[in-house]
């Protein structure tokens, strides 16, 4: 990473309300989301985690949640302070985010982009990621989700 005034961790309990904040900021959440709801599911067990980069004085300047099923890993809520992007922080947290991945024996990672969001495509596209030859099809089980 470009600066070595951050450190990237697991989210703390602390850190939930900073962390919503960003993705909202960010325009990484939804308002069906319940983002404090999706950080307590990652949380919850070994298979997944939300990560933040701590800023100097104790800010969360980043965040990727990422969660893997024994085949494949997936990369949600990346995201960056709008006034810290552009400096790697991004890239720093993709490369936190894979080496959890790596660390589990997690062989692939798949994230997912909003079709019309080309910034993000091509930052990810830059990171070596490839548009897959799939359809992710979708089905709410909880009408809370």
């Amino acid at each position: 990473m470009s600066d070595p005034g951050f450190v990237i961790r697991p989210v703390a309990d602390g850190d939930v309300a900073a962390v919503v904040a960003l993705w909202k900021a960010a325009g990484v959440w939804r308002p069906w989301n319940d983002a404090e709801r999706d950080i307590a599911f990652a949380r919850r067990g070994p298979h997944s985690t939300v990560l933040v980069a701590e800023a100097t004085g104790g800010s969360v300047a980043a965040t990727a949640m990422v969660g893997e099923d024994g085949h494949r890993g997936w990369v949600y809520y990346v995201a960056t302070a709008q006034d810290l992007r552009r400096r790697g922080l991004g890239r720093a947290m993709m490369d936190a985010a894979e080496a959890w991945l790596k660390a589990r024996g997690v062989p692939k990672v798949q994230l997912m982009v909003r079709d019309d969001n080309r910034e993000a495509r091509g930052f990810y596209e830059r990171l070596g990621y490839r548009k897959s030859d799939v359809v992710c099809l979708q089905k709410t089980l909880d009408p809370k989700a």
